[in-house]
């Protein structure tokens, strides 16, 4: 089964054809479909790697949802000073499913 390499948000994803993955917060509706130009697509021995990007190749992606992930914990300390500062946060994802992968 063929795979590809994209990049959204900063980050590198190793994708094929019905995966869903999750990615940096995109602000897209669901249903919105995608398209990405692949770093790097192919299978096995049949490999071709862009420069930066493949020509003439795609990978189509439909989005399923917007969400919050689960909490995280800033927490700052300086010893022996009675300084503790404690801060929460939750990453805004988008899950993506991938459709198709051309090229």
């Amino acid at each position: 089964m063929a795979y590809a390499v994209i990049k959204t948000g900063g980050k590198q994803y190793r994708v094929q054809q019905g995966d869903k993955i999750d990615v940096e917060n995109l602000n897209l509706d669901e249903g919105t479909i995608l398209e990405f130009s692949p770093l790097m697509v192919g299978e096995g021995a049949d490999v071709k790697v862009g420069a930066p990007v493949v020509d003439g190749a795609s990978v189509k992606a439909t989005v399923v949802s917007n969400f919050r992930g689960p909490k995280g914990i800033a927490f700052k300390f300086k010893r022996r000073k009675g300084f503790h500062k404690t801060k929460g946060f939750r990453r805004a994802f988008t899950k993506l499913e991938i459709n198709e992968i051309a090229g």
